[in-house]
């Protein structure tokens, strides 16, 4: 295969591969129950998004304004904000330019070593895959451990109040107490209301940083109370049993659907296991899915069933508590 070629593969398969993780993780937050909550702790709608932007200046240097290159992701994936929520102490034109150099990588591999140049665009797009994934396990990770210390920092600062401290006392008492990523975001809310930004902007914009449905509940009952009053300790244990409630259920459908989830994996790591082994064992017997027209179209219809059984297993398995 000509070199130009090879090359403008690549080129098509790192575009792809953005614009499929965009669409991957576009509509990520966009359930019914946190638009709802949404629309209690902003006010006047859209308002919240200007004064997100206005609280991020004062944690980001005045020079660090989007790229050409971000504003152009930031069109299918507000890359920054991923980053922001993994934990990442790296920019958004670094992990496109690690991104870039790994599906590079893969194209190198193939000159370089006996794989044949044909399979370059499907090395570089797996290569290009991997920080996304690193990005993504580590994001998930992350908010995973929030959910997981969300109720512990909820009675803290339920009992703070009880005891008759404030309300930014307690959070600032659950930022001590607590080890992050829990105790690194509660301090960063309290730092901002001592800053001057209200406690309800501070607690809106610590929702938009963690996407966690527990958390909005937690800040539409603060803002809620505020503006209307009532007992916010009682409240707060009601969320912290409810958040301990529901992770016991989860824990349950997990051990209920463990055989599913092993199954979905031995199904779909067979057919390229064994397409390595039986490469291994004679590429010439291979080689005509990638020589032959109708070896192209059943190496293409091949992918497809692997995606469409993937999407199956996983809403079968998938069951939303």
């Amino acid at each position: 295969m000509p070199t130009i070629l090879v090359i403008v593969a690549v080129g098509i398969a790192v575009a792809a591969l953005v614009a499929g993780v965009a669409f991957m993780f576009r509509g990520e937050e966009n359930s019914g129950v946190e638009d709802r909550l949404a629309a209690l702790t902003t006010k006047g709608g859209t308002g919240g998004k200007g004064r997100s932007g206005e609280a991020t200046m004062l944690v980001r240097p005045l020079d660090d304004g989007p790229s050409k290159v971000e504003q152009f992701v930031s069109r299918f994936l507000n890359l920054r904000r991923f980053i922001d929520q993994a934990d990442v102490p790296i920019t958004v034109n670094q992990f496109l330019l690690i991104t870039g150099g790994a599906a590079v990588g893969g194209v190198l591999i193939c000159v370089f070593t006996f794989i044949p140049m044909i399979l370059a665009p499907l090395l570089a797009i797996v290569l290009g895959m991997l920080p996304m994934l690193w990005l993504f396990l580590k994001r998930r990770k992350r908010l995973m451990a929030f959910g997981k210390q969300l109720p512990e920092a909820l009675e803290l600062i339920s009992r703070a109040l009880r005891a008759g401290h404030s309300l930014a006392a307690g959070i600032s008492l659950a930022a001590n107490e607590m080890a992050a990523p829990l105790g690194k975001e509660f301090g960063r809310c309290y730092e901002e209301q001592n800053l001057g930004i209200p406690l309800e902007e501070a607690l809106e914009g610590m929702t938009e940083r963690v996407p966690n449905l527990d958390l909005r509940f937690f800040a539409t009952a603060v803002i809620l109370q505020r503006t209307t009053g009532g007992d916010l300790a009682e409240i707060l244990d009601k969320i912290g049993h409810l958040i301990r409630e529901r992770f016991k259920i989860w824990g349950q459908i997990q051990a209920l659907t463990g055989e599913g989830r092993l199954s979905g994996v031995v199904l779909l790591a067979l057919p390229p296991v064994l397409f390595v082994t039986m490469w291994w064992i004679n590429p010439n017997y291979c080689m005509s899915l990638f020589t032959d027209p109708l070896g192209h179209r059943m190496l293409a219809g091949a992918v497809v069933m692997q995606l469409l059984g993937a999407i199956v297993i996983k809403k079968i398995i998938t069951i939303k508590v």
